[in-house]
């Protein structure tokens, strides 16, 4: 998750917190088939999704992950994004309700990151993941694409790194941040990285 610093001018109280976040890069297609989702799942695209539901999605998914920064970004700057034709929001469904959601942005050299991908917390353990990060990789070959990123942090679930490397991304590098994070969002901090 990029981050960016809250406007100075803001009174709300921040937590400095610390993670180390590990940047990764995938430069070919993966050549084995795909696992599959279950029965009851699909993955929609949501074109023109609307900024209340991007909140529910972006909220639900990262509450417990300290997804911080799009909560700090008022609604006319996240319906931009959302209008971005480089952008797209693709939501899982299973039982006809939200299960994930992953976020696409196609640059313009070429580069397609995955900016935010989920499970929703119910979702979690029932051996969907890696289906679903599978069909995130697989629209983003889909084009035009020639180098997928993603970053991941120690405030993410702890199976979110060992998951990308197994999807075939490699580690390109890995930096320790600061987030100011405002506290009057309610979030669960992570503790500090360990060091080494």
């Amino acid at each position: 998750m990029a981050t960016t610093a809250p406007d100075p001018t803001s009174r709300v109280p921040t937590a400095l917190v610390q993670v180390d976040v590990t940047f990764l890069r995938m430069e070919h297609p993966p050549e084995d088939p795909p696992p599959a989702l279950p029965g009851d799942a699909a993955v929609v695209r949501v074109p023109g999704c609307s900024v209340a539901f991007y909140r529910y999605l972006y909220d639900t998914v990262g509450r417990d992950y300290c997804w911080w920064l799009r909560r700090t970004v008022p609604d006319a700057k996240i319906a931009a994004i959302l209008r971005d034709p480089s952008v797209s929001i693709h939501v899982l469904y299973r039982g006809g309700e939200p299960a994930g959601f992953y976020e696409l942005e196609r640059r313009w050299d070429g580069t397609t990151n995955l900016s935010y991908f989920g499970l929703m917390p119910h979702a979690i353990g029932h051996h969907m993941g890696r289906a679903f990060l599978r069909h995130a990789i697989d629209t983003a070959w889909d084009g035009p694409c020639n180098l997928m990123t993603v970053n991941t942090c120690t405030a993410d679930h702890p199976r979110a790194l060992p998951n990308y490397i197994a999807a075939g991304f490699r580690v390109v590098r890995r930096v320790r941040e600061e987030w100011p994070v405002p506290t009057n969002l309610g979030l669960r901090l992570p503790p500090p990285p360990r060091a080494g």
